[in-house]
């Protein structure tokens, strides 16, 4: 059972440090309604309700990730005793 237990441990912290990577570059990522004009130099905001997206793909694939190696952390905790 420790066996178990460690292999989900492991298990676990790889998957949250794959979310927690994958959610630090959605922070990165350059807004979609965001345009840079080079010629004036200068940015324009362009929001409308239908065209602003909050989360990528990416995102939510990280945060699913850091979520899973929570409980698979959880479930280790109870495993090894």
């Amino acid at each position: 059972m420790v066996a178990v237990a460690n292999t989900l441990r492991l298990l676990g912290t790889a998957l949250g440090t794959l979310g927690g990577a994958l959610v630090f570059v959605e922070f990165f990522q350059y807004p979609s309604y965001v345009q840079y004009s080079p010629e004036f130099q200068d940015y324009r905001l362009d929001a409308s309700d239908a065209g602003i997206r909050e989360h990528t793909w990416l995102g939510r694939i990280g945060g699913l990730c850091v979520s899973l190696g929570f409980a698979l952390l959880f479930v280790a905790t109870f495993l090894g005793r």
